[in-house]
């Protein structure tokens, strides 16, 4: 196995979607492997490293969502999930659970192709001894200060906490939920409230953000440039 190629592993239980990604994936540079359903795929979990996941939602079975959750106990391998178009809350609720993207079938390879690289392209850690810029804003994590336009504010322990995983993370939207787990802040006003005070320090415009934003009906993504 050629150790520069991504490994993929595409569970669905439609054998003609398997098929089909798998040639496509493999035209493009990728190892895949391939599961019917979720105790064939836990089976390849145990025996090889994946570099990503490409895992249906509707398998006969235990769910993807089941799947999902089982394991991001144990790995933050990345996971797009595969769900039906249109269905708006099965998506919320996979990024809930801790999926990194999903894509809505019928859909096109390409597209996959472009959400896989997006992903597996991050540098998921950053060096807290470095400089970070968002926009026009320099971030120094290490002294917990962002200066913006000759003005230097501090921020908290939880502020730095987000940006260091949202940092790491640019483009990858993140729930109220997991932006708790993740600040330690429990209550969802709470976290809105450090949300704006965020933008209030990395923005321009905080009542117009370009960077730190909100995917209604999801969460919030932050853009680096």
């Amino acid at each position: 196995m050629d150790k520069n190629k991504k490994h993929i592993l595409v569970v669905d239980d439609d054998n003609r979607i398997r098929g089909l990604v798998k040639e496509y994936l493999n035209n493009n540079e990728f190892i895949v492997s391939t599961a019917h359903d979720a105790l064939n795929a836990k089976i390849k979990i145990d025996s090889f490293k994946f570099d990503l996941i490409v895992l249906d939602v509707m398998m006969p079975g235990q769910s993807g969502f089941d799947l999902t959750k089982e394991i991001k106990k144990d790995s933050d391998v990345p996971i797009i999930l595969l769900t039906a178009r249109g269905e708006v809350e099965n998506r919320i609720k996979g990024l809930e659970i801790g999926a990194d993207d999903y894509l809505g079938k019928p859909f096109e390879p390409k597209e996959l192709l472009l959400r896989i690289k997006n992903i597996i392209s991050k540098d998921k850690s950053i060096n807290v001894n470095n400089l970070h810029y968002i926009g026009e804003a320099q971030v120094d994590l290490n002294k917990m200060l962002i200066k913006l336009n000759r003005k230097i504010v501090k921020i908290n322990t939880s502020e730095k906490k987000v940006l260091i995983e949202m940092l790491s993370n640019p483009g990858k939207t993140y729930t109220r939920i997991k932006i708790g787990e993740i600040s330690k802040i429990s209550q969802e006003r709470s976290i809105d409230v450090m949300i704006t005070r965020l933008r209030q320090k990395i923005e321009v415009n905080p009542k117009n953000p370009k960077y730190l934003q909100t995917i209604r009906g999801s969460g919030y993504v932050l853009w680096t440039e």
